[in-house]
């Protein structure tokens, strides 16, 4: 197999689903390809601090209890899933492309759009701009096949199961922890996008798995769920979306990098969470029992 035809991303689990549940990692790819790492002035340790470290292997207890999953290949410096396909900072791109055609934020303008284009503290990733063909081919191969492999996987879950749900899952940096070595800061943030992408139910029924676990949880704050979560989730039409970050030291060692001891802590974290909304979904009145 040549690497040009190594899919970006793969799926775990059967095509006929056996749970409502779908879980999305877009931010744990490690496939850097060689071209990208000669077009980076920065080097591969430093992109990776862009990943949502070692999240992929966080969800095989959930996947062996029948959740389907959808796991990154691509880096996040390649593209970020987690972006509307026309969040780009202006500046990256050769020839610009017109104001009309982009969706301009607070991410773009933080360098962390659609292809991120900077790191706090290490300055511009690139060594020259992303060109227009460069950028569709990314668009292309990468982000339209998986959103549309998620779509594609709610709907036929939504059909089974009469209620489908995606759980977006990604790490985020260790959180502050009070003086005194007390609990501190939240550790697992659910969200929601306030109340629009799922519903309260099932948004508590994530929340008190975690917590059953012992896990410190928040919602929505400071993490809200961003554009996977919002694409995807339609409650009115039975198709659901949390997002979940973790707090990196929960599961990797001291210098984030390895896993640490409660890696597999987090594993059955998940697992836990993705039971509780199998249960919850199933339990609606116009859900359809698995054959």
């Amino acid at each position: 197999m040549t690497e040009a035809s190594i899919s970006p991303f793969f799926r775990i689990g059967p095509e006929r689903p056996v749970s409502p549940v779908i879980l999305s990692i877009p931010h744990a790819g490690r496939a850097y390809r060689p071209e990208l790492l000669r077009a980076a002035r920065l080097p591969q340790a430093a992109l990776e601090t862009l990943e949502d470290r070692l999240v992929d292997r966080l969800v095989w207890r959930a996947t062996a209890n029948g959740a389907t999953a959808f796991v990154a290949r691509a880096p996040r410096a390649e593209l970020d899933l987690n972006r509307d396909e026309r969040e780009i900072d202006p500046g990256l791109i050769a020839p610009p492309l017109p104001s009309g055609n982009l969706v301009q934020s607070a991410r773009t303008r933080g360098g962390i759009g659609l292809i991120p284009s900077r790191i706090t503290g290490l300055g511009p990733i690139w060594r020259e701009r992303v060109t227009q063909a460069e950028l569709t081919r990314r668009i292309e191969t990468i982000h339209r096949p998986y959103h549309q492999a998620l779509e594609k996987a709610l709907a036929h879950a939504r059909t089974r199961f009469g209620a489908a749900i995606l759980l977006d899952c990604h790490s985020m940096p260790p959180r502050p922890r009070t003086e005194g070595g007390g609990p501190g800061a939240a550790t697992v943030i659910f969200g929601d996008r306030h109340g629009t992408t799922t519903t309260p139910d099932l948004l508590d029924a994530a929340v008190t798995a975690a917590g059953q676990l012992g896990y410190r949880t928040a919602c929505n704050t400071p993490y809200a769920g961003g554009y996977i979560a919002g694409r995807h989730g339609q409650p009115r039409r039975g198709v659901h979306a949390l997002q979940i970050e973790l707090d990196r030291s929960l599961y990797l060692d001291r210098d984030l990098r390895a896993p640490g001891p409660g890696f597999e802590g987090v594993c059955r974290l998940i697992a836990a969470v993705a039971s509780a909304l199998e249960e919850r979904l199933l339990a609606y009145p116009d859900a359809i029992a698995a054959e």
